[in-house]
This record gives C-alpha cells, structure tokens and sequence, in this order.
C-alpha cells in the first residue's frame, strides 16, 4: 500500500485530494456500507444525512465520547459552588435570622442548587460539543461540491478522507464501489476559503468578552466604594407611574390642587354603615346593652375575641385584665431604676372594676373604637366584627374574675325584610 497522504493530488490538477465521497440512495444502503469501511479499520471517515438514522453509530463503530463525563464534572462544580455560594452569604457573609429560620437549610437553597447545576452543565455541552468536533468551521472541502446540498433534502454520503492512514486512492475506491454507491467523487481540498476565522468575528468576540466584564466591574465597585449620589435605577416598576400626590399642583383643574375634597353627597363603596348600633355601639343615641344581631353568640367568637385581646389589648391591660401587662410592668421598672424620670404614666385601667363591669356593651365598644385618655383609638386597626368579639370576651373574663356584672342584655332581634318572616333572634348574652 502506498502512503498517500494530504499531499496526494488528483488526477485532474495540482490541487491536493481531501477524500472520496460516496452517494448512496437509501439509508439503509448507507448503514451497510458504513459497515465495510468500519471493518476496513478506516479511521477518518464521516456519514451525512438529511435526518438521524437509527444504528448508523454502531454501523460506524462509534463509541461513547469523553463529553458525558465532561458535563458530569460541570454540572457538579455547579452544584457545589450554589451550596458553597449560599452558605457563604447567608451564613457567614451576612447572617441574618428571618421568622427563626435557620441560617441555611437544605430545602430552602435547592432552586439556587439545581438552575447553577443546570447552566454549568448546559454550557458546558455546547462548549465541549463545538471543541471535541473542532467547531466552529468557517470552510470546508465538502461546501465547493454541487452534489452534497442533497445531504439536507434526500441522499446519504460517505466520505472517507485522505489524511486516513489507510487511505490509498485505489483501494479506497474500489472499496467503496463495492459497496453501491450511485456516485462516486472525489473530493478536492479548499482553496478558496480561509479555514481561519474572520478577522470581524474574532474582533466581535474580543469586544462582546471585555464588555461582558463591565458589569462584574461595576458591581465590584459599587461594593468597595462610597458614593453621595443615588443609585441608578434602571428599571422603574412602579416608582415611575403617572399620578399626583397630596399637596402637589394637578394642571386638569382651576385650582391645580392634586388633593381634592370629596363630592358633596358622596361616600365610599362599603362605608355606608346606616346600623348605629353595629357600627357605633349606640341605639337611639344611647349606648346599646345588647349584642348586635350580626354577632353570632358562639364559643367560637369568644375564642376569636380571646386572641383578638392577647393582640391589641393584654400588652397594656394584662392577660387577666388587671392591667399588668407587659407594657406597664416596663414602665415601672424604668420608674423604679430611675431611667424613667420625667416620665408622664399613666397606668391602664383595670377592667375587672365594678364601674366597668357596669358599663353597657355598646360603651366598651365605643372605648375600643374611638380610644379614651392615652389609651388611643383601635377602630383603624381592627375590625368591627372583631371588636365586638373583645367586648364578649371582656365580659366573659369580667364574670370570671368575679367582677360585679351589669345587668343582663335583653335579645336584640334581627331586622327582618318588610316582605318575608321575620328570623328568630340570636343575641342571648
């Protein structure tokens, strides 16, 4: 056998020989023919066709490449540097306890763990992929024959090239005729296009590689250094909204004030509150002694009054109502260490008192709405069906610590429509 090698020229002309192509009509051709130059030990030879052909691999004898190990590598670099960059920041870099939640866990960083496992791993097979196939190409041989264009619509090529060390223009011919190619070419090495890279595409890369870093170089100066000036804020939300705030000029009307009163007559959807009683604790003016119908007297309000109270209520009046809460018991201490002189306290009421005891309903809901001396106003903060629901529970905590109760409520019944039977009443005290 001769030692042709890429110096080998054709017989048409001085150009040197890259390799012969064969054409083959049908895949399955192409599979057994992929089969002979496999056991003829070729070692530089490819396949072509328009779309994947099932055991063509095997038919040519390809093996596992080292690139599923590549990615495996990455994708657990990723993995560890998600858990060591979390650990870093939350734990060590600036530990910060949220709701009691420890500093690191787990379940709590495997999003961060599994998107840094993924973009390693992705990344990392299309930059093996292109590096173990020696791409990007800008040329090759193949794109100068007319006949190859097929390759993508509806024929299948062999080429075996003749930098092969087996490769020997006569017997790789004869090889290949044996195995039914329709054609048989050969293929001349490119001498029109460059196999470098064009200067623009390398140059584009420079600059698209530097301006990359700009962003990583900023972020490192904003760390380390100091600035009076605002940050940038490139993305507004909604800080950037068109609208007017309160005392700012509003050109749409005479007066350009942006705030405006409201229309005379008017009131807002939902504070049309016509039941006096509900909504103010009062029943012709007089503070009513009953519960309101809307108020279901059930251990369930109780309960819910009972926790609406720990909330609002027992920092400053207590648990029990004594008026030895939290609050208070701080205030004396600041008293008594001397830290507090000057200090203007008042100490909360005890609402175990006989005189509150005697108090209507419809007074201790209108306390809690509207505040009384420095205890302030919590009709803002809490619901109307919840301050009723502390009135209940007051009761209940009144009878227990044996304070001397009003009088029993009378049943106040439900408003019933002019048309239909009027509903029992439901306000049993």
């Amino acid at each position: 056998m001769s030692d042709h090698k890429n110096d080998e020229s054709s017989s048409t002309g001085s150009v040197p020989l890259h390799g012969l192509l064969a054409e083959y009509e049908t895949p399955w051709q192409l599979v057994d023919a992929s089969k002979k130059v496999r056991d003829a030990r070729y070692q530089r030879w490819d396949t072509f066709t328009p779309f994947p052909v099932h055991g063509i691999d095997r038919a040519m004898g390809i093996r596992m490449t080292i690139l599923p190990w590549i990615v495996l590598v990455a994708g657990l670099t990723g993995l560890a540097s998600a858990i060591l960059l979390q650990w870093w920041t939350n734990s060590f870099d600036y530990p910060w306890i949220v709701s009691g939640k420890p500093l690191f866990s787990i379940p709590a960083n495997v999003p961060i763990m599994f998107e840094m496992t993924v973009l390693f791993s992705g990344i990392t097979t299309l930059v093996g992929m292109l590096m173990l196939n020696g791409l990007p190409h800008p040329s090759h041989p193949l794109d100068l024959k007319e006949r190859f264009a097929r390759a993508t619509d509806d024929r299948f090529f062999l080429l075996i090239e003749a930098s092969d060390p087996k490769f020997d223009a006569k017997q790789t011919r004869a090889l290949l005729e044996t195995t039914g190619a329709a054609v048989l070419d050969e293929v001349l090495e490119d001498r029109v296009t460059s196999d470098r890279l064009p200067k623009i595409v390398t140059y584009g890369m420079i600059i698209l590689t530097t301006a990359a870093m700009i962003p990583l170089a900023l972020a490192a100066k904003a760390r380390y250094t100091k600035s009076r000036d605002p940050r940038i804020h490139l993305i507004g939300d909604m800080d950037w909204q068109p609208k007017y705030k309160a005392q700012r000029q509003n050109p749409v009307f005479d007066d350009t004030r942006a705030q405006r009163e409201p229309v005379a007559g008017t009131i807002a959807v939902g504070d049309l509150r016509e039941d006096d009683h509900y909504f103010r604790g009062k029943v012709d003016d007089e503070f009513a002694r009953t519960f309101p119908f809307q108020l279901p007297l059930t251990q369930q309000t109780v309960e819910r009054g009972q926790e609406r109270y720990g909330i609002y209520c027992a920092p400053c009046h207590g648990l029990l109502g004594d008026g030895r809460g939290m609050v208070t018991q701080r205030a004396e201490s600041l008293i008594d260490s001397g830290r507090g002189r000057g200090m203007a306290w008042v100490e909360p009421t005890n609402v175990n008192q006989a005189h509150i005891a005697a108090q209507p309903v419809g007074q201790l809901f209108d306390t809690i709405t509207n505040g009384i001396r420095t205890m302030p106003a919590y009709g803002p903060q809490i619901p109307t069906e919840d301050r009723w629901a502390i009135v209940m529970y007051v009761r209940a905590l009144q009878k227990k610590n044996g304070a001397a109760a009003a009088p029993a409520p009378a049943p106040t019944p439900a408003p019933a429509p002019p048309t239909q039977t009027p509903e029992p009443g439901s306000n049993a005290p």
